[in-house]
């Protein structure tokens, strides 16, 4: 095997200081277009490739990220994933995650993560504890709640304006004419279920209305059939569901027993999961920007490594709703 390229070896071949090529591999440095394509070139032709753990040891940066994530088999979770690792790519930072099988575990898997001297720490995940908090104020680690706007020590958040969404969805059935309204919601105890909760059934009463039945999915598309199947022995003629997994559920059951979308019935769902527009379901739903939460996120977090001594924020992002053939 090869003895390994060093930066010394680059700066001679180049005929740089080693401090320039320490620049240009750098993100943010200040080099010269010149010398950084001059030096560029070297390395490649040498097979350089800079050590992060050796430049971690000099800066006191790792340019790492910590990500907590939960039911990332979720397609919304998963979009919002790729969108996160493409806007922390594009401010020069590496994520390391961490999949929360369960939502009790984000603590254990936060105190991990410290291990590896990560510069901040994202959580999408339902739980948060103030033990998880105090570590990460303990050792200078910012934190930035994503897709839940639960309120944890120094931590900031990004989510969802879920209860304007989840109001939109209870104006739209309103307006369509539907009064024997049903509501799946999602998991208990998660932020964002109350908050869609809430804003759902402002938007109902605000018409004089309540739910005829309610029904958890618990945001999986399983327990959505269990779910629908109840929901439906009300003989509704709307349902809505937290998100759109458990609303394709609803549609995959009613027109198994034979009930028409949407004439006997109106569904609509919450996320804009790509499914979601299939014509097999043709569902209208309330879209998240998944795009939109994810810079937001990585730009809070940057800000926050950059100037520890700034206060934790928090930002809404607004939603969409999509018509569909469903609703």
């Amino acid at each position: 095997m090869s003895a390994r390229v060093t930066a010394a070896e680059v700066a001679r071949a180049a005929g740089v200081s080693r401090s320039a090529v320490s620049r240009t591999f750098t993100p943010g440095s200040s080099v010269s277009t010149s010398t950084r394509n001059r030096i560029e070139a070297v390395a490649a032709r040498l097979g350089y490739r800079p050590n992060a753990l050796a430049r971690t040891l000099i800066t006191r940066r790792s340019r790492i990220i910590g990500v907590v994530m939960a039911a990332i088999d979720n397609p919304f979770h998963a979009q919002l994933l790729q969108c996160l690792d493409a806007a922390l790519q594009a401010r020069g930072l590496a994520m390391l995650l961490r999949g929360a099988a369960r939502p009790e575990m984000t603590d254990e898997l936060i105190h991990h993560l410290l291990s590896y001297q990560v510069d901040g720490v994202i959580v999408a995940s339902g739980l948060f504890s103030s033990s998880a908090a105090k570590a990460c104020v303990g050792v200078a680690t910012p934190v930035v709640m994503l897709d839940r706007l639960m309120r944890a020590a120094g931590a900031s958040a990004v989510g969802s304006d879920n209860r304007a969404g989840a109001r939109m969805a209870a104006e739209h059935l309103v307006a369509l004419g539907r009064r024997r309204i049903a509501f799946m919601s999602g998991t208990p105890g998660i932020s964002t279920s109350s908050e869609r909760a809430h804003g759902f059934l402002d938007g109902l009463a605000e018409a004089g209305l309540a739910p005829i039945a309610i029904a958890s999915g618990r945001y999986e598309y399983a327990a959505g059939q269990g779910a629908a199947e109840a929901l439906l022995a009300h003989a509704p003629d709307a349902i809505f569901c937290e998100n759109d997994l458990m609303a394709m559920a609803v549609l995959d059951v009613a027109r198994a027993r034979g009930v028409r979308v949407p004439d006997d019935l109106a569904v609509i769902g919450f996320d804009d999961i790509p499914a979601a527009a299939l014509p097999a379901y043709a569902l209208t739903t309330v879209a998240q920007d998944a795009r939109a939460m994810a810079d937001a996120a990585a730009a809070l977090l940057e800000e926050r490594i950059e100037k520890p001594a700034r206060r934790a924020s928090r930002r809404l992002i607004a939603c969409t709703l999509v018509r569909r053939r469903s609703a």
